[in-house]
């Protein structure tokens, strides 16, 4: 039997806010346990939640990015239920009425091509504490530090049907987010979370299978992992005669397989009613005006103007916009050098090479965007060859200066001059008299294998500094003179 495979994404992604999303408690990462939790945080009697604007601005920026419909009216409600991690014995999230209401994502996929996602919404909601298990002699501790911080969950249709769809989709989600500058993506952190709701159905028929939710995983490579193993599992299971149960499970990365959690509550379970301590949050259409008028530009608009403006190709200009600070460093190299494709080559390759080396982000490159720019200049002018520049990189990644410094100390410039490029050539061939008569008696198919040759051992007689263009034009013209 052909199966198809259904998926959807709740995606929890942290607001970058500088306190909580009810209290002034400060939401800063690593701070020691219990150091960043108020008497609000901790559910104490007589408390009152009070809700930070900025997480509204927040959530409605996210609203715009994707087209979708903004609660004008929203409502939190209080959701029910014990666990050691939540003190007031709810948590304060939104359910009837959230934020965003319906939207879109348009992703594009491994071969090109551009499948469009639905939001069915996404809403404001606080954080729960963390248990710990370790040191606590056979006890476990609680840190209330992340009890209250504010959180956007984003919740997609179930319009995936793969597992690499679904790393698409949130990958372009974490692309997205960090453009707007609402949440800094930082999945070990626990910036950004992401439940996977996974089901399997035979092809062609319309409704869909039990569902299994797969709770808090934190990279792509595992939500691909974590969802593949999922589809296995249910189809043996179903294949051998049993039946999926609804339930939420966990992904253990080491033995690559999901285990049960909990059997899947549904809402009705969390006993949802309106927060009598939250007023109803009506937004203003100026508000909305204003905070369009404040969006960056987004990375679907990046790319468009990367390809028309620059002359990129799709994939060039989709590699480069994925990040905002990718995009930033590659104009501010392109501006420099004024030349888009060396640029968009020199970012994507060596840059890229060395950063994935390394294991640092772009923000972290020890070359500077204008560094770069400038090296790639001296290219331009030929001052140096293709590939002294990557001598020259590496030496500015090891911090020996910008280009022209590093040049001028190793004495790398590019020798130019007609005459001492023709003398240079003409003791190579002397060299090699026996390989000169055998291409000029060979037909032009062995020529064109020969002449490599001689190019290289001209290149490796000026040890890399003549100029190419130079030495194939002037060795043409004496061997075949």
């Amino acid at each position: 039997m052909q199966w198809e495979i259904v998926i959807g994404l709740e995606i929890h992604a942290q607001l970058t806010t500088a306190s909580k999303i009810f209290s002034g408690s400060a939401t800063t990462f690593g701070a020691e346990p219990n150091t960043q939790a108020s008497l609000i945080d901790l559910g104490m009697p007589g408390t009152l939640p009070v809700l930070n604007a900025q997480a509204v601005k927040n959530a409605v920026k996210f609203g715009l990015a994707i087209d979708a419909e903004i609660g004008m009216t929203n409502v939190f409600a209080r959701k029910n239920y014990f666990y050691p991690d939540l003190p007031k014995g709810y948590q304060i999230s939104q359910m009837e009425l959230p934020i965003v209401g319906k939207g879109h994502l348009d992703i594009t996929l491994d071969d090109g091509t551009v499948k469009r996602v639905g939001v069915t919404r996404a809403h404001l909601e606080e954080d729960a504490g963390k248990s710990l298990h370790e040191d606590f002699h056979g006890m476990s501790g609680i840190d209330l530090n992340r009890a209250g911080t504010p959180l956007l969950e984003i919740v997609s249709e179930p319009d995936m049907r793969s597992a690499k769809e679904a790393v698409a989709y949130a990958k372009t989600i974490h692309s997205l987010v960090r453009y707007l500058g609402i949440c800094d993506g930082n999945m070990a952190e626990g910036s950004l979370r992401c439940d996977c709701n996974v089901s399997v159905r035979p092809k062609g028929q319309a409704e869909f299978g039990t569902r299994c939710e797969i709770k808090n995983v934190n990279s792509f490579r595992f939500i691909e992992k974590a969802i593949n193993t999922e589809v296995q599992r249910q189809i043996e299971l179903i294949e051998d005669g049993g039946k999926v149960v609804q339930e939420t499970r966990l992904y253990d990365p080491n033995k690559d397989e999901t285990r049960s959690m909990r059997s899947k509550e549904e809402a009705n379970d969390y006993r949802y009613f309106p927060d009598p301590d939250l007023l109803p949050v009506v937004i203003e259409p100026a508000f909305i005006e204003q905070v369009r008028g404040e969006l960056p530009e987004l990375p679907q608009q990046k790319r468009e103007r990367f390809q028309s403006e620059f002359g990129l190709s799709a994939y060039d200009a989709s590699v480069l916009a994925a990040s905002r600070e990718m995009a930033d460093y590659f104009e501010q190299v392109q501006q420099t050098c004024g030349d888009a494709k060396l640029a968009a080559n020199w970012v994507m390759g060596e840059l890229s090479s060395l950063l994935n080396k390394s294991d640092i982000e772009i923000e972290q490159s020890p070359v500077s965007a204008s560094q770069l720019g400038g090296m790639i200049l001296r290219i331009k002018d030929n001052t140096i060859s293709g590939k002294i520049a990557k001598m020259v990189f590496e030496a500015m990644a090891a911090g020996e200066g910008d280009a022209d410094q590093i040049i001028e100390a190793r004495g790398l410039k590019q020798v130019t001059d007609s005459g001492a490029i023709e003398a240079m050539l003409d003791e190579v061939l002397a060299a090699n008299a026996e390989q000169v008569e055998q291409y000029r008696a060979s037909d032009e198919a062995k020529r064109g294998k020969m002449f490599g040759f001689f190019v290289g051992q001209a290149m490796k007689a000026s040890k890399g500094k003549a100029n190419p263009q130079q030495v194939n034009q002037l060795l043409k013209q004496k061997l075949e003179g």
